[in-house]
């Protein structure tokens, strides 16, 4: 991977990379490229039947590790939106999950920074990720999903 370079990964794919490698040695790779390209990240974990647990523990992991300044709308905002895309994706458009019977179990990324590629865009992005399993409340009736969200700051 490397510097920053039109062949560097974009911050999007970053940040599903660093969702679906957890366990994976390849993560480290991930982690250089972030720290190589100024991007600030962290990773979280989340289980729940309720969205709104889900939307908290993502919003509040970008809180207190830095990556938004929790203090500006703008930020909190654009966080926001990236995470309801994030739970479509997971949900395949309906955003509920108790409601309907179905849990999640994720792992999610969260990356912030500029955008590289044939077209300079102004400012920052972030981008979320969520990957893991959505099914019924019961052990072995899950199947494995992936969300993905991206919005200006």
């Amino acid at each position: 991977m490397g510097e920053a370079s039109a062949s560097s990964f974009p911050i999007g794919k970053l940040a599903i990379l660093l969702a679906v490698l957890q366990e994976h040695e390849w993560k480290k790779v991930v982690e250089q490229e972030l720290h190589t390209r100024d991007f600030r990240y962290t990773i979280g974990r989340v289980g729940a039947m309720d969205m709104i647990k889900v939307i908290a523990a993502i919003e509040t992991a970008a809180k207190n590790n830095n990556i938004i300044d929790s203090n500006s709308y703008r930020e909190v905002h654009s966080l926001y939106h990236a995470i309801i895309e994030t739970i479509q994706s997971i949900g395949r458009g309906i955003v509920q999950f108790g409601d309907i019977l179905r849990t999640v179990g994720l792992t999610f990324a969260i990356v912030r920074g500029k955008m590289t590629g044939s077209v300079e865009h102004e400012g920052e992005w972030i981008a979320v990720c969520a990957y893991g399993t959505i099914g019924a409340p019961k052990k072995g009736f899950e199947h494995e999903a992936i969300g993905f969200g991206f919005n200006h700051i």
